[in-house]
């Protein structure tokens, strides 16, 4: 199974490498000119799951798999981007293909070089929004020619496409936030996916402070931006994540504990990704294997199975669930059966967050 991808981006020299490399701990180079990332670095990430921790303990298992997230270092963008400029068409190219941005903002100072020469992270906000509004709205003005053609034949699908696109154009010259989320009808939604608009991504912001942040009135209006577009913002000292990465658990702490931070970026990333995907995990558990599975939230108990294979989905019979809190207090499946904590679901049940299931079925 694909992990999901969160592609990491930002204005170049502000801190995008830095950062990927103390989350991921993968070495990349970091360098004080432009454009130092140009094909992109991928990383995947185990994501840190206490409750997988204490089922494979409990259970003896003999292997332990934690469900991952991909992170993608894309080159850094530069002002006139989506028309080309920098490494602007393979910087939107590699954008499109993640399922969430992740868009590192400088709050720092420092001797690394700005591109834009002055330090002022709403400003780079700014430009690399309008970069990407350009870009999609490049797209549906291309794909609405197309589309206008079809549609003076009467071809209802190519109406209602035309309708919806006009819509997006709209939306994007008013500078008005695209979100999935404000259309209801799944056609509607099937259509907009298919436009795979970068406007519709979901964006987590990294605040990275380096090891010298910018002024504290500045940082509060640019939180203040961000909570107003509904999006998360992280915290992060990149620079000394960066330095602490290979430290004891014990020894990072303390460093973290100077720095009055209470939880390590990757951390809080990953919370935040989650969030942002809307996505919960469930659990298949034994002594062979303990391991955690990442789905959508709402995902019926059929299409969580194809998660682990498309034969289980296709010969879905029933799950049979135990709550995590149900199956750690027994200390045992056998246990949780005799205590009648173990249910029987059919083809309707909604995976709960936490669920740790084994699937019945036929092919």
């Amino acid at each position: 199974m694909s992990s999901l991808s969160c592609g990491i981006v930002g204005l170049p020299n502000v801190g995008k490498s830095t950062i990927f490399c103390a989350l991921t701990d993968a070495a990349v180079e970091s360098a004080n000119y432009p454009f130092t990332t140009i094909e992109p670095n991928i990383a995947v990430v185990d994501v840190p799951d206490p409750r997988l921790n204490n089922l494979a303990d409990l259970l003896n298992s003999k292997k332990k798999i934690a469900t991952s997230l991909k992170f993608v270092d894309i080159a850094g963008l530069v002002k006139g981007a989506s028309k080309g400029e920098g490494l602007g068409n393979k910087f939107l190219g590699n954008i499109r293909e993640v399922d969430a941005i992740v868009h590192v903002l400088r709050c720092f100072n420092g001797e690394t070089t700005h591109v834009m020469e002055t330090v002022d992270p709403i400003r780079d906000l700014e430009i690399i929004n309008l970069e990407l509004s350009i870009s999609d709205l490049q797209i549906l003005e291309k794909r609405i020619l197309k589309v206008e053609k079809n549609k003076r034949s009467g071809d209802k699908k190519s109406i209602k496409e035309f309708e919806i696109i006009q819509s997006l154009i709209n939306s994007i010259n008013k500078n008005e936030e695209i979100t999935l989320s404000d259309f209801s009808d799944p056609e509607e939604r099937k259509i907009i996916k298919e436009l795979n608009l970068i406007s519709t991504k979901p964006t987590i912001y990294i605040l990275n402070f380096g090891n010298d942040s910018i002024e504290s009135e500045r940082i509060e209006q640019l939180k203040e931006i961000i909570v107003q577009k509904n999006s998360f913002f992280v915290e992060i000292y990149g620079l000394l994540e960066n330095e602490i990465k290979d430290l004891e658990e014990d020894e990072k702490r303390i460093f973290l504990d100077e720095y009055k931070i209470k939880e390590a970026g990757l951390s809080q990333l990953i919370e935040k990704s989650y969030k942002i995907l809307n996505l919960i995990t469930y659990y298949t558990a034994g002594p062979q294997e303990s391991r955690a599975w990442s789905i959508a939230n709402n995902t019926k108990a059929p299409a969580a199975a194809g998660k682990i294979h498309t034969d289980f989905q296709k010969g879905f019979i029933r799950a049979e669930v135990i709550e995590y809190i149900d199956f750690i207090s027994s200390g045992s499946e056998e246990e949780s059966k005799n205590k009648g904590l173990m249910r029987s679901e059919g083809k309707e049940y909604i995976v709960k967050d936490g669920d740790i299931i084994h699937f019945r079925y036929n092919v």
